[in-house]
């Protein structure tokens, strides 16, 4: 079920990359001419020019040690390159659902990525394994928001520490932290402003929120900063992500909109540039549809 929803929501960047494919083999090429113009298709698919030429190098390396160098046999050295750039081993994946330790979750990410749905969805995740959940709904600078997350809260019958419309939002997570520790959640999902990358004094305020969990949760428990990235925007989606970093420890990618565009590769760059791996997708409309990556059944799904 789930590889048939990703190939759905991955059809876009699917079509695209096929009709490039098609038309490297359609003519007798020399293998050389063939890598050249599969790199030209990563990266007008969006891979990035550093991760599209690290692919085609390595492509090169693992033809030079066969005999077969057909079609098939390129594309599924490809198929492999491409798996090895997401699951490198400088790159730290860890499976939280399923990480025998209290989490406390920090949620970025820019206005209009699909921020808050996303969190509504983890919620699911987390809950349906069996975890007790605290949301914190610190975006106190967009209207609405807090009211949006708190539907979600109720939808999934969690409890929420809700702030009020421009307070501040360390604020609210100061006093999240300490309904966490007073009252024996497992998890604490922290919303934040959905704040435009380049304004700084946002910015700032996301790493003072940082500092407070940092300060009032105990070493023993799990933190980590969840990144919502709108796979739309492509290659700017990894300029965000370089801002993110510099202000707080991105430790994950939750890719939304993966259906909407041809720009799916933006995955392969974020990953192999920034050693960020992406940990869930959203697969469709419903509070269900999400899921841990897979990066071979990513891969399997585009090539």
């Amino acid at each position: 079920m789930f590889f048939s929803k990703l190939k759905e929501n991955l059809k876009k960047t699917k079509e695209a990359f096929d009709v490039k494919m098609s038309n490297i083999f359609a003519d007798k090429k020399d293998i050389n001419e063939v890598i050249d113009e599969i790199e030209e298709t990563l990266i007008l698919s969006d891979v990035g020019y550093e991760t599209s030429t690290k692919i085609c190098d390595r492509l090169r390396e693992d033809l030079k040690k066969q005999v077969d160098k057909s079609e098939q046999a390129i594309k599924e050295l490809l198929r492999q390159e491409m798996i090895n750039i997401l699951v490198a081993d400088d790159i730290n994946i860890v499976d939280n659902i399923n990480l025998d330790k209290k989490q406390v979750i920090l949620v970025v990410g820019v206005n209009g990525v699909g921020k808050t749905t996303s969190i509504g969805k983890l919620t699911k995740l987390y809950k349906d394994s069996g975890k007790k959940v605290l949301l914190a709904a610190a975006d106190t600078f967009r209207a609405g928001a807090i009211d949006q997350l708190d539907i979600w809260a109720q939808r999934n019958n969690v409890d929420i520490c809700l702030g009020k419309e421009m307070q501040d939002p360390a604020s609210v997570i100061y006093d999240a932290t300490k309904k966490f520790n007073d009252e024996g959640y497992d998890v604490l999902i922290c919303d934040t402003a959905g704040r435009l990358h380049n304004k700084k004094n946002l910015m700032d305020e996301l790493e003072k929120m940082k500092k407070i969990i940092d300060k009032n949760i105990s070493e023993e428990v799990y933190k980590e900063t969840i990144m919502v990235l709108d796979a739309t925007t492509g290659q700017n989606g990894a300029i965000q992500a370089k801002n993110f970093l510099e202000k707080t420890d991105v430790n994950g990618i939750f890719l939304t909109k993966l259906d909407s565009t041809s720009k799916g590769g933006v995955v392969f760059s974020i990953v192999d540039e920034l050693k960020i791996p992406v940990k869930y997708i959203g697969v469709g409309e419903k509070i269900e549809d999400i899921e841990k990556f897979d990066a071979k059944s990513f891969v399997e799904a585009i090539v």
